[in-house]
């Protein structure tokens, strides 16, 4: 690192080493300064302003906006810094709805924290009573507007991270809150259901949905035989829940986490990465054909929900070049819909089907109606991590305690390849490990391709296996997502395959995830994974002796007519927006009514200019002599709407019933006249 000098903090010398800020060189002097706002990964946003300082010959600043330079002395204890932190944190809770005893975010909220530490014991200011509603709507995400900080860190990461922006700050002054567009549900909005915006928020304002009650009543019904199957990254996270009053993940270990869910009164526990495996196997078969035959390419996995919905509403266009395969999730709901009735000699509709995910988008995607079969859902409930520390902390079971226990079988069994699926880079690295062998004939004896692994948000690696030259994008944080899919959709991208997690870091920094604000956690959750691989036996997906007798005795062959019927899926255009209509002339009675897309990918391609052109001509020109009627300009009703679901077919118009893609103004023109024509001599007949 390159020395730029020296701060005095508190009479300390600290050298300064390519830090952004004085708060950053602060922390490195070992002293913890409170925030709220003041994230690594994101821009400076100086609001909370509780890592106030004073620095010599500026007076009191906040730490995380000044750039640090030679020669300053900081002081961060004195008796001035300390009451102007206790007074915003007393503002906060004057705004803030103080139900610690029933708010989830009671054993890890910053605020309560903080509160605590530096010793506030009331609160002298008048405290607000208006309350706003919650926002409960959404299957992944709820928002509760009362607790909110206005620390601005869900929005960052949304806009930053994301290149999302489904939540902004709404109005001014006393009546700023965050909300998204025209202040609709999260259910309603361009919101993918990452949950990135729940592992920021320092108190109880954004969390994963519970659905804790459902499968409590599940497992209470002596009609009903409840399994789980549990994720990768839950087992490297779960320590650092209220199950255990630890914050560290190591402190437990899977055989643990099992016998805790046999204890809670789970039927079978199984193990996704066994569908992992299968994923791979899939996947690696659509890939290698895809390469073979030069078609489709780059082939974008598909195991990330949050990344689906994205490229749904985005980019519509690429929808062809997504991988077909369901995610690991989904493909075991279909497997165990399909074979655990006859193994476990059970009737179907006894079956219960519990995922316990890092994910928030995982409950989104389990209730697409793309994943019902004769009404019945793969997956009938969702939980998060947090959500299964909670049922196991209501229980009382000392997790710490419980002696291990092993994954049911068939389906319990797993490869290190199943395992690594959790981290940035894990899906590449797993289908290599199969396209080694079905690309050279030769057997793969050291299974590590470390070239795809690392932090960076968007990593190249590119090899050649056989005769065949491959070229790898890992992309994580739909950001960087975004930066390849505009290169793919402008034929600029010569990458063969690009896996993209929507979360940084991969599942283990999941939405569903215990909250961590240690700037290491997602290190040590990965380096986790990596070791449980590096402790199983078999490595590649298909070694799985259980992978292989399931294609034997019910799936045929990988990519074959009964794993596509079970195991592949389809995507479509999606909204970005729902329910929203504008009406540009609010005609009281149209009888013709003119729908512009001004969703994005219309918007990019001219519809705004286009609805300009139109509302001009329908105010501007006079056409009774067409049909014989006055006041025709009054038929006509314009309106702009967020999509019609054909994105990469735009502008698309609707002129009534009749729907116009790749529209121009004089083809829209033509159409409102022959409509006009149309119900003139409708009226003439009719008078």
């Amino acid at each position: 690192m390159e020395n730029k000098g020296y701060i005095n903090i508190d009479g300390l010398s600290v050298p300064i080493e390519n830090e952004r800020n004085i708060l950053e060189v602060i922390r490195k002097a070992n002293i913890e300064l409170p925030t709220f706002c003041y994230h690594s990964h994101l821009s400076t946003y100086g609001a909370c302003r509780l890592c106030v300082c004073d620095v010599e010959g500026m007076g009191i600043q906040a730490t995380c906006t000044i750039t640090p330079r030679d020669g300053m002395v900081v002081r961060t204890n004195t008796e001035e810094v300390r009451q102007i932190r206790k007074i915003n944190l007393e503002l906060l809770l004057a705004n803030h709805d103080v139900s610690c005893p029933s708010c989830v975010r009671s054993n890890n909220c910053k605020l309560q924290y903080l509160t605590r530490r530096l010793g506030v014991q009331e609160v002298r200011f008048k405290k607000t009573n208006k309350r706003e509603p919650i926002d409960n709507k959404s299957r992944s995400i709820v928002h509760d507007p009362n607790k909110c900080i206005l620390c601005g860190d869900c929005v960052r990461v949304c806009k930053e991270i994301q290149s999302v922006g489904a939540i902004d700050f709404v109005n001014r002054g006393s009546k700023t809150c965050v909300a998204p567009a025209y202040q609709k549900s999260l259910a309603d909005v361009e919101c993918v259901y990452c949950g990135q915006c729940v592992s920021v928020c320092p108190v109880g304002a954004l969390v994963p949905r519970q659905e804790t009650e459902e499968v409590w009543e599940a497992i209470h019904d002596p009609n009903k035989y409840v399994v789980a199957q549990m994720a990768p990254a839950v087992r490297v996270a779960l320590g650092e829940s209220e199950a255990t009053g630890s914050d560290d993940a190591s402190s437990i270990n899977t055989g643990q986490i099992v016998a805790a869910l046999r204890r809670l009164g789970f039927d079978q526990v199984y193990d996704t990465s066994f569908t992992a495996d299968l994923t791979v196997l899939e996947e690696s078969t659509e890939f290698i054909a895809r390469k073979l035959k030069g078609e489709k390419l780059p082939l974008f996995t598909s195991c990330c929900p949050s990344w689906v919905k994205f490229a749904e509403q985005y980019y519509p266009e690429l929808l062809n070049n997504l991988s077909t395969c369901k995610s690991p999730q989904q493909m075991f709901g279909s497997v165990a819909r399909e074979i655990l009735p006859t193994l476990l000699n059970i009737k179907p509709e006894q079956l219960v089907i519990v995922s316990i995910m890092p994910c928030t988008a995982k409950k989104f995607e389990a209730k697409r109606s793309e994943f019902f079969k004769d009404g019945v859902p793969e997956v009938d409930h969702v939980l998060t991590t947090e959500g299964l520390g909670r049922m196991i902390h209501e229980t009382g079971l000392q997790l710490k305690k419980l002696q291990p226990e092993s994954f049911d079988m068939p389906l319990g069994f797993k490869t290190g390849a199943g395992v690594i699926f959790g981290n940035t880079g894990g899906v590449s690295e797993a289908v290599l490990r199969y396209a080694y062998e079905k690309l050279t004939g030769e057997k793969l004896k050291n299974f590590d391709f470390k070239q795809v692994r690392g932090k960076e948000g968007i990593r190249t690696v590119e090899l050649t296996l056989g005769d065949i030259h491959l070229k790898l994008g890992v992309a994580h944080g739909l950001a960087n997502a975004r930066k390849l899919c505009e290169m793919a959709k402008k034929g600029e991208s010569d990458y063969d395959l690009i896996e993209v997690m929507s979360c940084p870091g991969g599942c283990i920094a999941g939405g569903g995830q215990p909250v961590n604000f240690t700037p290491d956690y997602r290190e040590k959750r990965a380096q986790m994974l990596y070791n449980e691989d590096k402790a199983l036996q078999l490595h590649k997906s298909q070694d799985n002796p259980y992978v292989i007798e399931l294609y034997e005795k019910f799936l045929g062959e990988p990519g074959g007519h009964k794993a596509h019927e079970l195991l592949h899926t389809h995507y479509h255009g999606r909204k970005r927006i729902e329910k929203e209509i504008i009406s540009i002339r609010n005609t009281e009675h149209p009888k013709i009514i003119v729908a512009v897309c001004t969703g994005t990918n219309c918007f990019t391609r001219g519809s705004q200019e286009l609805l300009k052109r139109l509302l001009k001509h329908v105010v501007e020109n006079k056409l009774e002599d067409i049909v014989g009627f006055e006041g025709q300009e009054e038929m006509v009703d314009l309106r702009a709407t967020f999509c019609f679901e054909r994105c990469d077919r735009g502008p698309v118009v609707r002129v009534n019933d009749k729907q116009i893609e790749h529209a121009t103004y004089e083809v829209v023109i033509d159409e409102l006249y022959k409509e006009i024509n149309r119900i003139g001599k409708l009226i003439n007949t009719n008078s």
